[in-house]
């Protein structure tokens, strides 16, 4: 089976579709640009799918060749047999290929190769043949002052190294073995003597079938062992693999059976139990890793795609008790107005004070909103700022998080647009510019650092940053960026840009003014012909070409062109006025008189109709109970409302006001199963809320979305 067809079945895509995208992905063109402009040539392959193909491709690609690797080794060696090759051919993971090509791998030194250098091979195949009764008696004819070995035992003992690690090498016992660890093993964890364990005591004494543990259950036991407060390890059916391979390596007429059955025994103990258990934990460990991954993906589109709040001043208010709160205003498009720090939360006069200096400044700036980070004294902010907003009618405040916003502030691209600025004033205009557009704003800070995954910092760091890098390329593209306002942060990610061309982008706005249209582009420095087709149709501009402001990309400008002309319309705005909709029957004939694609038609009529469309959607917020400030307020049974601020494969933490979230468990999501989390709830969601439980010591709170249904309310 070659790749194509391989990944075909295993995604369920029909193979025609996977040759044409990697058939495009292979010329240079973007997930983005395939996905929205390419749907008549690849079956209307979403962005998810085209990831993931790009994901299999790359994993099978460099299993082929791997493969060729291993065969040219294997050949060289002068060992490479027709079933052999039949073998590492078919194999369809990286993991069974290296099973094969062990015995065949160039090793260190072990005390079977000294052996073997010993000249004790043809010992070890005499133990294996079995059949002369007297082994010291053949043993001695292998003493050698010169090979080093001095007596029989030391000869018989060498020979049996040998065994053991042709034993070990030998590829179908591992798969053996792993396939019965799938079935009946178990993860096993275990406290250290002596180590305090709060965060990880769920698994101070644990134990749990390898085909039932949950993906966060593998990430917490191996943070754990990391933090060397735990020992993990795999518990298999000893007995039933010494059985197994026993069977196999020893004739019922072999006179050492019992040396050999000791020699199996120390073959899987040494060598293969450790290996294998290795392997498995590496396996488990990468498929938690991938189903977090997913669940960060998912997590941080959702945070990407939380709508903007649109030409709104906004005071970015980052609260803080001893150093004070850090404020800063910004404008209707990001620029700062004003900084200050109020001391609003420790009591006493500077509270006064505080409150004249916050009302002179939002009636100076007439601030419409004011984004309160959700950290520290953000509670008492908040009750600060109700009293203060008394005086200022028509303004209010919205708890955004501020997750990643110190990281901006300490970050050289928070120093280099913001030079003059302490570090906690940075972090105030980011939490600001995130209330006015999520998106923006968050491209600016490592995705890591932005509060929304499980265990990130314990993965790969170059699949994590690819995964989500991918994500936010798809919600860039997805909203499009003006041309002429977008940070190179945000431009960096538009299809077919690098992070070199999005500056060059910003140093020619600087030197020649404002893009007039899009064909300004290839005037930049390094902006090429397939950069230009990958990119054009997702930057907007508003300048001479009304159709450089909308989604459709200028290969098709001379198709809604004609479809204006069609409906007599003027201009898209005349269009727009003259239709409410165009139907399908319509688009169906007007797609052969153009000689052009329906589905190619269809995008083109919708984005003619609605030309300026955000597909975020309209800014909600939670209602928060000024009674409770605090965890110490929360009681059991009490109803709130709050945000959801981080999504897990096993539950999902809700801000409810009290700077610690809560915790709902998957259990408490629904009366019904939840088999993918992922449908049921999403990051910056309001729910409502019922406490079932505040443990004060740990500082941990449980809430309930179940029994918000279950009361009625």
């Amino acid at each position: 089976m070659n790749v194509l067809e391989r990944i075909s079945q295993e995604l369920g895509i029909e193979s025609w579709k996977i040759e044409k995208a990697v058939e495009l992905l292979d010329q240079g063109s973007t997930v983005p640009f395939i996905a929205r402009y390419r749907k008549e040539v690849t079956g209307s392959l979403t962005d998810t799918e085209l990831r993931t193909i790009t994901e299999r491709l790359s994993y099978l690609r460099n299993l082929e060749e791997r493969k060729k690797t291993v065969l040219e080794q294997i050949e060289s060696l002068g060992k490479l047999t027709d079933d052999l090759k039949e073998k590492i051919e078919g194999c369809l993971t990286l993991s069974a290929l290296e099973d094969l090509y062990r015995p065949y791998k160039p090793k260190r030194e072990t005390r079977g190769s000294k052996a073997i250098k010993k000249g004790l091979k043809p010992l070890a195949e005499f133990i294996q043949d079995g059949k002369n009764p007297d082994l010291d008696e053949e043993a001695k004819k292998y003493i050698s002052e010169e090979k080093d070995v001095k007596n029989a035992q030391e000869a018989i003992a060498g020979a049996l190294d040998i065994i053991a690690e042709e034993i070990s090498d030998n590829p179908n016992y591992r798969t053996f073995i792993k396939k019965l660890a799938y079935k009946n093993g178990k993860v096993v964890a275990k406290k250290i003597e002596g180590c305090e364990i709060t965060t990880y005591d769920t698994y101070a004494n644990y134990s749990e079938k390898i085909s039932t543990i949950k993906p966060h259950r593998v990430l917490a036991i191996s943070r754990a062992t990391k933090e060397k407060v735990l020992n993990k390890s795999i518990e298999l059916p000893t007995e039933t693999i010494l059985g197994h391979i026993s069977s196999f390596e020893i004739n019922s007429k072999n006179n050492y059976k019992e040396v050999l059955r000791d020699t199996i025994k120390d073959s899987y103990e040494r060598l293969i139990y450790p290996s294998v258990s290795n392997d498995i934990f590496s396996d488990l460990f990468e498929k938690a890793e991938d189903s977090s991954i997913v669940t960060f993906k998912s997590n941080l589109k959702n945070l990407l795609l939380e709508p903007p709040l649109k030409d709104k001043v906004v005071m970015g208010f980052d609260p803080g008790f001893r150093t004070g709160c850090k404020v800063a205003i910004v404008d209707k498009v990001g620029q700062v107005l004003a900084t200050d720090v109020l001391h609003a939360t420790l009591g006493g006069k500077g509270v006064e004070i505080a409150h004249t200096k916050c009302v002179s400044l939002l009636k100076k700036y007439k601030v419409d909103v004011i984004a309160l980070g959700n950290g520290t004294a953000s509670r008492e902010s908040g009750a600060f700022l109700t009293e203060v907003l008394k005086e200022v009618p028509g303004c209010k405040y919205l708890v955004v998080s501020e997750a990643g916003a110190s990281v901006y502030s300490a970050s050289k691209a928070g120093e280099k647009e913001f030079p003059d600025f302490d570090v906690s004033l940075r972090s105030a205009v980011s939490i600001a510019r995130r209330l006015q557009d999520p998106l923006a704003e968050l491209v600016k800070i490592d995705p890591m650092s932005i509060g929304v995954g499980q265990y990130q910092h314990d993965m790969n760091p170059k699949k994590l940053k690819d995964a989500l890098v991918g994500v936010i390329e798809d919600v860039v593209n997805l909203v499009g960026v003006d041309l002429n306002s977008a940070s190179p942060a945000l431009l960096s990610y538009i299809s077919g840009i690098s992070s070199t061309i999005a500056n060059n982008i910003v140093e020619y706005r600087y030197t020649n003014g404002h893009f007039k249209n899009r064909q300004d582009l290839l005037k930049v420095k390094g902006f090429g012909p397939k950069a230009f087709e990958n990119a054009a149709g997702f930057l907007r501009v508003e300048g001479d070409e009304p159709l450089d402001n909308t989604s459709i990309h200028p290969e098709s400008y001379d198709i809604a062109r004609s479809v204006l002309k069609h409906y007599n319309s003027t201009s898209i705005e005349d269009f727009r006025n003259k239709l409410s909709d165009v139907s399908e029957e319509e688009i169906k004939k007007e797609a052969v008189k153009m000689g052009v694609g329906e589905i190619t038609l269809t995008d083109i009529v919708k984005n003619l109709l609605k030309p300026y469309r955000d597909p975020r959607d309209q800014n909600k917020e939670a209602h928060l109970n000024n009674s409770v400030t605090k965890i110490e307020d929360l009681k059991e049974g009490m109803t709130l409302e709050g945000t959801i601020r981080n999504v897990m494969d096993f539950g999902c933490f809700v801000d409810i006001g009290v700077h610690s979230d809560g915790l709902v468990h998957i259990s408490e999501l629904s009366k019904d199963y939840v088999s993918d989390i992922n449908k049921i709830v999403k990051v910056g969601q309001i729910v409502k809320v019922v406490v079932i439980s505040v443990d004060l010591k740990r500082n941990r709170i449980g809430l309930s979305i179940k029994q918000v249904e279950e009361k009625g309310e």
